[in-house]
């Protein structure tokens, strides 16, 4: 039987924010850029411009069809070489955390493009005809008037699909990348706790995840009132 043994833990925190600041990091970014792009992609679906709807649906298509950790599997080796090619870096230099933040940018935005297409198509078509009535351009009716009520219904779709990143970004592990479990991990092998440390940082996940579900759940409420 295993004789689980805690005390290292306490000593180990300052490392472990380290990786947790990291694993922070690509959530953020993946999230920010995610919806952004996935905004234009939904944008592009819903267009009549039959290129523009062809090139998102393809895009989404593909994203959703295939495994992330593939996906991180090829940007991670190929941004690296695009960026040192055309930047001309040197190939001594550490983008890891680059290519892992443009993958699941790129990832995420497929997911997102989905939930915003939806919230868009959810309001009435009605309003975008009396924005049109009132001389607004198609553009100024999708700002001023569809997205902002669309996102307000969606916010807790897309705060939910983020959670949902922040527990995926452990995938980095595959490319070596020191995020928080990763980091727990290498402090298990070094200390010849892998146990401790791997239930450790499952712990803290499930804490975080069930704390922002929550949240979540509260703000879905609030919204629906």
């Amino acid at each position: 039987m295993h004789h689980f043994d805690w005390s290292g833990i306490p000593g180990t925190l300052p490392t472990l924010w380290t990786g947790a600041v990291i694993t922070f990091k690509i959530t953020l970014i993946a999230i920010v850029f995610g919806i952004v792009w996935g905004t234009i992609l939904a944008m592009f679906r819903l267009s009549s411009v039959k290129p523009l709807a062809w090139f998102a649906q393809g895009y989404v298509t593909i994203f959703r069809s295939i495994p992330l950790v593939m996906v991180l599997l090829w940007f991670f080796l190929i941004v690296p070489q695009v960026l040192q090619s055309v930047l001309g870096l040197s190939p001594d230099i550490d983008i890891r955390l680059a290519s892992a933040m443009v993958a699941f940018s790129l990832f995420e935005a497929a997911y997102y493009s989905e939930i915003i297409r939806a919230g868009i198509q959810a309001v009435p078509r009605g309003q975008v005809n009396a924005a049109f009535a009132l001389g607004m351009t198609y553009g100024q009716a999708m700002r001023l008037i569809v997205l902002p009520q669309a996102f307000r219904a969606m916010v807790p779709l897309l705060l939910t699909q983020g959670i949902v990143l922040f527990q995926d970004t452990s995938l980095v592990y595959v490319i070596s990348l020191a995020d928080f479990f990763r980091t727990a991990t290498n402090i298990g092998d070094r200390d010849g706790t892998n146990v401790e440390m791997v239930l450790f940082a499952g712990a803290v996940y499930f804490v975080i995840c069930v704390v922002a579900s929550s949240l979540v759940k509260g703000l879905q409420k609030k919204v629906a009132r």
